[in-house]
């Protein structure tokens, strides 16, 4: 039903602008203007065309992204700097402020730990100390010195495991 009322609409509307753009270029020459029904018949067939190719090729519809290819970023995003686009690799945390760690810069922002954490979403990462939380995608790997266990970031960083949060990180097959 949805195709067949967007086929007469683009019909209706259509129509006219080719019946003057035909009575403007042919009349001239011809002196014969096409009927009603022939000019209905035509705005049909060119809305039907329309809504074949928009069917065919789902890219021409709309230069928005898909719902699926649509990027979520955390809400964190908008506390950083402006034009920033960069993967966020770490928080960590210093007194009243967080740093937000990424491949070329540590920026620092002035929230709870738990809250920033909290605005990661729906990026997904965990906490490894009480001070740190890394993102899934920034660990390279795990590193044993002395007895303690170190997370390996992407960016060469060094993030320390305690006992506390070693459990859910091997439940999370890292450790």
């Amino acid at each position: 039903m949805r195709d067949v009322a967007t086929v007469a609409l683009v019909t209706v509307l259509f129509t006219p602008v080719l019946w003057a753009l035909i009575w403007l270029t042919a009349l001239p020459e011809t002196k014969e203007v096409p009927d009603l029904t022939t000019m209905l018949q035509y705005g049909t067939i060119f809305a039907s065309g329309l809504l074949v190719l928009r069917r065919s090729f789902p890219g021409l519809d709309s230069q928005a992204p898909k719902e699926e290819e649509q990027i979520i970023q955390p809400r964190l995003y908008r506390r950083l700097p402006e034009g920033f686009e960069g993967p966020i690799l770490r928080l960590t945390v210093h007194d009243h402020s967080v740093d937000v760690v990424t491949m070329d810069e540590v920026i620092t922002i002035r929230s709870r730990f738990a809250d920033a954490i909290d605005e990661m979403e729906p990026v997904l990462g965990y906490c490894t100390h009480r001070s740190h939380w890394v993102t899934r995608e920034a660990i390279e790997s795990v590193e044993r010195t002395g007895g303690r266990i170190y997370i390996r970031l992407i960016n060469g960083d060094q993030v320390p495991v305690s006992r506390k949060y070693k459990p859910k990180l091997e439940e999370a097959g890292i450790v």
